[in-house]
């Protein structure tokens, strides 16, 4: 019997499934040698995120089978990324994600090149997402997400089959998690399922002022209304360990005065950085539903998901999946205009707030206006400034019943418009 060499080993298990159709084989499926070049050879897949997910996601990727794979990451590497974050060494703090991830799985597994970029995905143009067959996102900002998805949603030619990139969104969130499959304008998009997101926690003032029931008011209380008051202007750097530090001692010291416990260290940089924890086996999971439905996408293998899973386990184990679908007024994926009602006495100043806080809109900084008048512009300065007593004004001045209303904003590659009705 012929010696196998190790690059023969290691896609041996992965070459019984590609050499044979299956039950749920695309018939598109080319079985054998065909489609084994194409996914080592041609397919060219981007990672978004080289984080937690990210770091699964590499992994897997590359012990599939895919060969060409590019990895875009902004941040650096932090001691306390080390727990789950796997591609990562104490020696590799301070140095890019992206890059240390792509050096660490060339080394492990030889004939795989991966190419890495630190730096934002909005720093690349339409060209440098064309040239994938696929991406997969495993990051934790929601406004990246849907920057993201609409850009590849924007890149759609009609008249070029090759211009739809498929999307594949992994998130987690503790021991929840979620992976879907996107597919630009066919199917629902990031934008569509806005409203699914869990609305930020916030506390009342009065409630973290005079009657602190939980831990969180009493850090909450510390650091909205205690710093301000103890610092003066001097801003709150919720990475400096000092801050954090004087925050978890007062913190601490108002817990004890309402007999609450539960003040601890990380809970106080958890509140006050807004941080989900992060757990590995469940990055584990999402990360290798993401991978195998990019490799069933590339391999046409197997049927792909559609379009949503879903991983609970605060409880035991618990997933299900189910079709998200396209919302009409979907301000990227959608063509019609969002239907607003509005009191007629609000001014613009209190519809701005509403987009931002607005389940299935959450704009952040929205700039607004008609065809015939900039109601408010958040930039240059100079309109900002020109516009700025609009904001006072009650929108029924500016808008007429029916009237439609842009909005847009520089945190996202799209624009939304709404139809106002007054009550």
């Amino acid at each position: 019997m012929a010696e196998t060499t190790d690059w023969q080993d290691r896609y041996y298990d992965i070459d019984q499934v590609l050499n044979t159709p299956g039950p749920r084989t695309d018939p598109a499926f080319l079985a054998g040698d065909g489609v084994k070049d194409f996914l080592r050879n041609q397919a060219k897949i981007l990672v978004i995120g080289a984080g937690g997910l990210g770091c699964e996601i590499l992994a897997n990727l590359a012990l599939t089978g895919f060969k060409d794979i590019h990895v875009i990451d902004m941040d650096t590497i932090d001691i306390s990324n080390l727990n789950r974050q796997f591609l990562f060494r104490q020696k590799d703090v301070g140095q890019p994600k992206a890059t240390v991830a792509a050096e660490f799985i060339m080394k492990r597994v030889p004939g795989v090149k991966v190419t890495p970029y630190f730096g934002k995905i909005q720093d690349k143009d339409d060209d440098y997402y064309l040239q994938f067959n696929l991406v997969i996102c495993g990051l934790d900002s929601v406004e990246a997400r849907r920057w993201m998805s609409a850009t590849l949603v924007n890149l759609v030619d009609p008249e070029n089959p090759e211009s739809l990139k498929p999307l594949i969104d992994g998130g987690t969130e503790g021991f929840r998690g979620q992976a879907r499959v996107i597919l630009p304008t066919i199917t629902s998009c990031y934008e569509c399922s806005l409203d699914m997101l869990n609305k930020p926690v916030a506390f009342p003032i009065c409630t973290i002022a005079n009657t602190p029931r939980l831990p969180e008011h009493c850090i909450e209380w510390a650091s909205v209304l205690e710093w301000p008051k103890v610092h003066g202007d001097k801003k709150l750097d919720t990475d400096d360990p000092e801050h954090i530090g004087w925050l978890y001692t007062v913190a601490a010291a108002r817990a004890k005065e309402f007999n609450i416990e539960g003040v601890t260290w990380a809970l106080t940089q958890g509140v006050v950085k807004h941080i989900i924890p992060a757990i590995a086996s469940t990055n584990a999971i999402i990360a290798a539903s993401c991978c195998n439905e990019a490799f069933k996408i590339a391999t046409s293998s197997a049927a792909y998901l559609n379009n949503y899973f879903m991983l609970i386990g605060t409880e035991g184990i618990y997933s299900y999946t189910f079709e998200h679908e396209k919302r009409d007024d979907c301000p990227v994926c959608g063509g019609e205009a969002v239907e607003l009602s509005f009191p007629a006495d609000h001014t613009v100043d209190q519809l701005i707030e509403l987009l931002i806080e607005k389940q299935d809109i959450q704009i952040k900084r929205p700039s607004l206006s008609t065809p015939t008048v900039q109601i408010y512009l958040q930039g240059p300065p100079q309109l900002e400034e020109v516009t700025r007593p609009n904001l006072g004004k009650k929108l029924q001045e500016l808008v007429p019943e029916g009237g439609e209303i842009t909005v847009t904003s520089t945190s996202l590659p799209f624009s939304l418009s709404l139809r106002i009705s007054y009550t």
